[in-house]
């Protein structure tokens, strides 16, 4: 497991990595000199290890976004529905009260058994699901809260029902919509974070990520039959493309790994709180100061650089 310590170090120094404007002597000494420290403190992940991180982010005892909201959330609303079709039990969407402020909270829902599995079908949202989630957002333009989003899928769901529906359309919108808010939104990575299933309510200002966490463009096991035909080589495609957050920090599709207790997250979820508590606390902090029009310039800005390499 990574330590804190570790987490910090990498945190920081993604940061200064992306401050080109302020290059020079000084800053690339403090950068070396934060290299040598992440040097020490840890070595790169083994293919073994990563595989690991990818078996806990799937752990059936992890805690999903409902235990987040009754750990963290006061005087929760749960809204329901996208006004159209369906209510979408694999998203779910509510307003309560975090850290002293009214926010939006948007998040999957895998369930713990196989009848509530199945109800929410194994967190694999429909296009219902996204229409509901704008709902949401939409709301929280209008009275101007801010938006955490927490994000644990396996993908959106394939089914040719959820194509007839309209699934990567409202998978579009979802991001165009989130592109163009003036609240703060904070995002983060609590399990699985699948496909465009986990970037149509990631669309961020912060996009943190628990430490045992993944989040990819496919799960190991696609990536798997596409390239061997053989989905058991799974632990070879995820070795390959490196979900975890370590890489994904060091990549700059996220700004911040969250740690969690010693064993994962599932060992002691009281803690985990704690700890998710404190990164989005921090992060919504340091947005509320921003205009709305800065938080949606930079928050496109971000996107669109994103996969671009000078």
């Amino acid at each position: 497991m990574s330590s804190e310590a570790e987490l910090r170090i990498r945190d920081r120094l993604s940061k200064l990595s992306r401050m080109r404007l302020l290059g020079g002597t000084r800053l690339s000494g403090e950068l070396k000199k934060l290299q040598e420290q992440l040097e020490r403190v840890t070595a790169e992940p083994t293919d073994e290890e990563i595989w690991a991180r990818v078996k806990l982010a799937r752990d059936d005892d992890r805690p999903y976004t409902l235990d987040y909201v009754d750990r963290l959330i006061e005087d929760w609303i749960e809204l329901h529905g996208d006004r159209g079709r369906a209510d979408d039990e694999a998203l779910v969407t509510g307003v309560g009260r975090f850290a002293d402020r009214t926010v939006v909270v948007i998040g999957n829902q895998k369930g713990r058994d196989v009848k509530e599995r199945t109800k929410r079908n194994f967190g694999m949202a429909y296009p219902e699901g996204y229409r509901k989630a704008m709902r949401a957002m939409e709301l929280a333009q209008r009275h101007e809260f801010p938006i955490v989003s927490l994000i644990d899928i396996p993908g959106a769901y394939p089914g040719v029902a959820a194509e007839q529906h309209g699934q990567g359309g409202a998978i579009a919108r979802s991001q165009a919509l989130m592109s163009r808010l003036r609240v703060p939104i904070v995002a983060c990575i609590i399990g699985e974070g699948g496909s465009g299933g986990a970037i149509a309510t990631a669309l961020a200002d912060r996009v943190l990520m628990q430490e045992n966490a993944m989040y990819t463009v496919i799960s190991p096991e696609g990536c798997a039959a596409i390239l061997w035909r053989d989905s058991t080589q799974a632990p070879k495609a995820a070795a390959a493309f490196k979900p975890d957050a370590v890489h994904c920090l060091e990549l700059g599709v996220i700004d911040a790994i969250v740690p969690e207790p010693e064993a994962g997250a599932h060992t002691d979820p009281d803690e985990a709180a704690r700890l998710l508590e404190q990164s989005l606390q921090e992060a919504l902090e340091e947005l509320e100061s921003v205009p709305a029009d800065d938080l949606k310039r930079r928050r496109r800005a971000k996107f669109r650089s994103l996969g671009v390499y000078a």
